[in-house]
């Protein structure tokens, strides 16, 4: 007969440093059961249409970039993808009830966008190294117009510590400039475009290596906006 003791330190070692993966949460019943009301909500109530399908991994992290129309963009995105996205979203609306419950259900993180916001900097980080998919909206705030705000260099600087992809999504539609209440409750005419990983050097956190990088990041979301905008011929 052997006890604990008998096993050998570098088996008990090894044995206690073993990871057991986090669940997906894709694989509860719950967030099973919200992304397919998310889907007939976004895609039957709202007409979203998807120019380019998206091109995510199916498994393992990633960064999911979007221009930023209405407090509505996120389950418009989510209504495109099978995995869950965990959006980056202004605190204010993440504490909007009852809208709150379905936003911590689909773990999202909120934002103070009053200043610097290390907490939530840190909860995307974690996510990435969780193998989730994380959505920013790098402009920082909702545009209502078709222009692009400048996008900021927080996006970069998580890819590259985190060395995970980054794909760019453009959203267009109806629901622009609308208050969030509005946009929810009008039915919207909505245009999805989904591109390829962007590729940029990831050998330097410097000032001009993040520049380099949120410039391409942008540069592809742009290029998804001049092709699939509503408009636009197909």
């Amino acid at each position: 007969m052997r006890y604990s003791h008998d096993v050998p330190e570098t088996t008990r070692r090894t044995k206690s440093h073993l990871r057991v993966p986090k669940p997906q949460p894709e694989q509860r019943l719950l967030v099973r059961m919200m992304q397919c009301g998310n889907a007939l909500f976004a895609r039957v109530y709202h007409q979203v249409i998807v120019r380019a399908p998206a091109r995510l991994p199916r498994t393992g992290p990633a960064i999911l970039v979007c221009n930023h129309t209405s407090g509505l963009d996120p389950m418009l995105v989510q209504s495109a993808l099978r995995r869950l996205v965990v959006w980056m979203m202004a605190k204010e609306y993440y504490d909007i009830q009852p809208l709150h419950m379905i936003f911590k259900a689909v773990e999202a993180i909120p934002v103070d966008r009053s200043g610097r916001e290390m907490a939530a900097t840190r909860a995307a980080l974690r996510a990435l190294a969780d193998g989730r998919i994380l959505g920013i909206f790098p402009e920082g705030k909702i545009e209502p117009t078709r222009d692009l705000l400048p996008f900021q260099s927080g996006v970069a600087l998580m890819a590259i510590k985190s060395k995970v992809p980054v794909y760019p999504v453009y959203l267009d539609g109806s629901q622009r400039g609308k208050e969030m209440a509005e946009a929810y409750l009008f039915r919207n005419q909505v245009v999805l475009a989904f591109g390829p990983e962007v590729r940029f050097e990831r050998g330097s956190t410097s000032h001009d290596a993040l520049d380099l990088a949120t410039r391409s990041i942008e540069e592809a979301v742009r290029a998804l906006k001049d092709r699939y905008s509503i408009g636009k011929p197909q």
